[in-house]
């Protein structure tokens, strides 16, 4: 081990020998150095490689480390020794170096304390002559950090000058990054034809020249024919669909935009996603669909997402039905949604699902009940129906509690535990209801129905 670290400081110290011809060099002029500590426990395992790269490697993971903890100042001090890793000879190493360095790079300027925009402006100037495989990605992801920035003009001349960028023949990584670059150019050309289109609305009754129509009608072109061809290859593409299917209905295209959004929703280039759907729903209620359809494209996003917010207009359309197995199914997605912590609490949900739980015992539909019951009997006690429960329950809203407590007797007998705590703190104040909810849980409960 000592052989060892004598050999990296004899190449420290090489390389800071040639710190002067470097000077010269258009990289940072800096050298790699690290504290002794971080000398002296190099992996062994790495012996083949050069010390150089060793100590590289050494100083990369001290930069990860103090990003991970948000010690902006030593990353930025170890990032400026990391450049040096540039001077690497090998194109695979340089690479990566390159990925590195514009990775970190930009995290560490946009938190450190005294970053400024002139800062990351230089860096990304830098970073662009550095690798020309880089240099599209470098350009996309500056254009989101003045977008993020709020500076829209300065982020669209940034793409603009990127889509028009050639050099030699472009590899498939850099095809697919030029395609986002083309998509994110027409979302921005959407967001200018939007913003002039609201403010000829709210001029309504001033006339319109045909200069302003000719300007909206290129923002209106530039920005369908951008985002046309980025939703056309596979991916999420949430933020495009929703601009490009708005252009089109504006337009009259109703058709073509409602072919867009099947194509996202249901082609199988496209990954699963709920959101998909969402859209496709928004869209079809909109513009009056039959409840048939929309129950149809709920029902989808329903197998996908059954905690979704859309799911109580789900179950509401269901009940709008005459058929039973709707009216089932409305029950069921109740159910499923307080499966889930975030609906645990929805008065709302729970004062739908008393409603249609005593309707389908008014219409001999017990077992509707039970068989949702009986997946979930082992786990939703102590989920919804324990004492500390209702005592907190009844504590925030007495009715919401008088709801629950119907429900838990119903599935689980006027001898459970939340049952037995609301009955008792509401019995002194609403006697003649609370006698009434127990006559009614003792009739129509499960327990009772499982002995008939």
């Amino acid at each position: 081990m000592d052989d060892e670290v004598e050999e990296f400081v004899a190449e420290r110290d090489y390389y800071l020998a040639l710190e002067q011809a470097w000077t010269i060099s258009s990289r940072p002029e800096i050298y790699l150095h690290l504290p002794a500590s971080v000398l002296r426990f190099q992996s062994i395992r790495d012996g083949k490689a050069s010390g150089f790269r060793r100590t590289a490697n050494a100083c990369l993971k001290r930069i990860c480390k103090a990003v991970l903890h948000h010690d902006w100042q030593t990353a930025a001090e170890l990032m400026t020794n990391y450049f040096q890793t540039l001077e690497d000879s090998s194109p695979r190493s340089q690479s990566s170096a390159c990925e590195a360095i514009w990775r970190l790079g930009t995290t560490i300027l946009q938190h450190h304390p005294n970053s400024s925009t002139d800062n990351v402006e230089s860096f990304v100037r830098k970073m662009k002559l550095v690798g020309v495989n880089h240099y599209l990605k470098a350009c996309l992801e500056h254009a989101i950090h003045l977008l993020c920035s709020g500076k829209m003009d300065e982020a669209y001349r940034e793409l603009s000058l990127a889509e028009t960028w050639r050099y030699g023949a472009k590899t498939a990584a850099q095809q697919d990054v030029l395609k986002l670059i083309q998509g994110y150019r027409a979302l921005l050309d959407y967001y200018t034809w939007d913003k002039k289109n609201r403010a000829l609305h709210e001029r309504a009754n001033d006339a319109v020249d045909s200069t302003t129509e000719q300007e909206m009608h290129k923002y209106f072109r530039q920005a369908s024919f951008g985002l046309r061809d980025a939703v056309q290859n596979a991916g999420v593409w949430d933020p495009f669909i929703l601009s490009y299917v708005n252009l089109l209905d504006f337009y009259d295209g109703f058709e073509e935009a409602l072919k867009v959004l099947n194509d996202y929703a249901y082609d199988s280039r496209f990954p699963p996603n709920p959101n998909a759907h969402v859209y496709l729903y928004e869209f079809l209620k909109r513009h009056g669909s039959p409840p048939k359809k929309l129950m149809k494209v709920l029902r989808i996003l329903y197998h996908l997402v059954p905690s979704h917010e859309l799911m109580l207009e789900f179950n509401s359309l269901l009940l709008k039905s005459k058929r039973n197995r709707h009216h089932k199914e409305a029950l069921s997605v109740l159910f499923c949604l307080l499966d889930f912590p975030t609906w645990k609490g929805d008065r709302s949900t729970w004062k739908h699902l008393q409603k249609q739980v005593k309707k389908a015992i008014a219409q001999g539909h017990s077992d509707w009940i039970k068989e949702q019951w009986e997946p979930r009997q082992d786990w939703w006690p102590a989920f919804h129906f324990s004492k500390y429960r209702a005592l907190k329950d009844f504590d925030e809203t007495e009715n919401y509690a008088y709801r629950k407590a119907t429900i838990a007797g119903i599935l689980m007998g006027k001898g459970c535990k939340y049952f037995i705590t609301i009955y008792q703190l509401g019995h002194k104040v609403q006697k003649v209801k609370l006698k009434k909810m127990r006559q009614y849980v003792k009739d129509h409960s499960l327990l009772q129905l499982s002995r008939c």
